[in-house]
């Protein structure tokens, strides 16, 4: 186990940790080839992190075939050209089969959705994220953080028992609540992911997080590189230049509790002509008045 130093994997989250969409078939079964196509859109375009069964990709949505479906087309059109993190969750039992499936595929890293349980308790988190971590000891594991009430300390102990625990996603919206539970959990000891993607990373980088989540990347990857470059290269203003361009759309996305996050990323795919706009209830496609703003904000960054 010691051998092990998961370097690649690690070097992938510092990244843009994209989160590829589900496109659907008139019929409303996964669009195979269309997803292929969007995946390979992505690997063209620079991204080398892919995050399939994200909440994106409309995970809750998914049957368990369907999810076993995206991780295995995710993999094969990959390859060697980026690395692959999958995301598990659901009950325990699915969770590891899950983790399993994915190591068995060749994909390197896994990403543990927060439990889906109304009673969570700080010391059954480490049991459920233990209990993943030690079914795949070669896998990088990435735990997908968005409770509040979490502490650092309890992150900490997790990773004693489970060193394949190597970053996190956080997705708590408080950049200072992220800077104190990176420290208390060991800034150096993870690689820390800005879990609410780009209009949060330039204040979540500035406390330590050195990778970024995306969903916007599936329409334009160029726009979230360029915003990881400026990141990278502690130039803030030119990371919020990028910020005020993509600001609208994201603002669509939140809004409502985040409502229509996946419709407007489907909605800018379509007007692109790059799959159907469908979604799949509890989400919603956009009324026709919206549509025309998310295509002029697409179309206004050149893709």
């Amino acid at each position: 186990m010691s051998s092990v130093t998961f370097e690649t994997q690690r070097a992938a989250l510092a990244d843009v940790v994209a989160i590829p969409v589900t496109p659907f078939a008139e019929d409303g079964s996964v669009a195979r080839d269309t997803h292929r196509a969007l995946l390979r859109r992505l690997l063209d375009g620079g991204v080398r992190t892919l995050t399939p069964n994200g909440n994106t990709g409309e995970f809750y949505a998914l049957t368990p075939e369907e999810r076993r479906l995206i991780t295995e087309l995710t993999v094969a059109e990959a390859g060697e050209r980026a690395v692959v993190l999958v995301g598990v969750g659901h009950d325990l039992p699915t969770a590891t089969a899950s983790a399993r499936h994915a190591r068995e595929l060749g994909a390197r890293m896994v990403m543990v959705h927060q439990p889906v349980h109304p009673y969570v308790s700080a010391g059954g988190w480490v049991d459920y994220h233990r209990a993943i971590a030690a079914a795949v000891p070669d896998l990088g594991v990435v735990p997908y953080i968005r409770n509040a009430q979490l502490p650092g300390a309890r992150l900490a102990e997790l990773a004693d028992h489970c060193p394949n625990v190597i970053g996190v996603k956080y997705a708590v919206p408080d950049a200072a609540r992220f800077a104190a539970f990176a420290r208390d959990a060991g800034l150096d000891r993870f690689v820390w992911v800005a879990g609410l993607a780009e209009p949060y990373a330039p204040s979540y980088f500035s406390a330590g997080a050195t990778g970024f989540t995306s969903g916007l990347v599936n329409v334009a990857p160029a726009v979230s590189l360029n915003m990881l470059d400026a990141l990278r290269a502690g130039d803030y203003p030119a990371a919020m230049k990028v910020w005020e361009q993509i600001r609208r759309f994201e603002e669509l996305r939140a809004a409502h509790g985040s409502a229509n996050n996946v419709t407007v990323v489907k909605e800018a795919l379509a007007g692109l002509g790059l799959c159907r706009r469908d979604v799949r209830p509890p989400s919603r496609p956009l009324p026709e008045e919206q549509r025309a703003e998310v295509a002029a904000i697409a179309a206004g960054w050149s893709i």
